[in-house]
């Protein structure tokens, strides 16, 4: 074998290790990324599923409870010891 042979191998066999590379890094690749986008897509629909249950059933709780009152309380500002500091210290 000349030189140029050996050349002419060294370069056919280089070039298809390169092709033989790239097509298999690029198809692992576009799966990975397909693989990657479809677990994505599958975690925000059970996230928003599991929002909406969540949802669901405060509402069915609150609805469901008719012993749910407001506190009648609430706002009202009465001290009872400034009626008592009146009557006993009438020059105040």
């Amino acid at each position: 074998m000349n030189t140029k042979t050996i050349w002419l191998i060294t370069v056919l066999v280089a070039t298809a290790a390169l092709l033989f590379g790239y097509s298999l890094g690029s198809s692992n690749t576009e799966q990975f990324a397909y693989d990657a986008g479809y677990q994505k897509a599958v975690t925000d629909t059970k996230a928003s599923q599991q929002a909406a249950a969540d949802r669901a059933f405060a509402e069915a709780a609150r609805a469901a409870n008719p012993f749910q009152v407001g506190n009648p309380l609430e706002g009202l500002e009465f001290n009872p010891f400034e009626r008592a500091k009146a009557v006993l210290n009438p020059f105040e």
